[in-house]
């Protein structure tokens, strides 16, 4: 789990470069993280970062890993988040 989310927080600045400055990545996130959305949202708000079948089926797999777990788990992943944009190595967006 812990493994996915650096993986999908790494990625996504790719496509945005920017931390917490950046609206698309941070509403990937969010949506990533909220419990009431389900697989299928999620894939329609992802579908333009990654339009071939096995990336939603990726991805559908990993919003699947974040409904499993607890909402403190779910709440750690936001403190986590908050505290990789809050950090002086990361680059803020002007």
């Amino acid at each position: 789990m812990k493994l996915v989310l650096v993986f999908l927080l790494a990625a996504i600045p790719i496509y945005c470069y920017a931390s917490s400055g950046c609206h698309a990545m941070d509403d990937v996130i969010a949506q990533t993280i909220n419990s009431s959305v389900s697989v299928a949202e999620y894939q329609g708000v992802v579908k333009s970062y990654a339009p071939l079948p096995y990336d939603q089926k990726a991805l559908g797999k990993l919003k699947q890993c974040f409904l499993d777990q607890s909402e403190e788990t779910l709440a750690n992943v936001i403190v986590l988040a908050n505290t990789i944009y809050d950090s002086k190595d990361c680059p803020q967006s002007a």
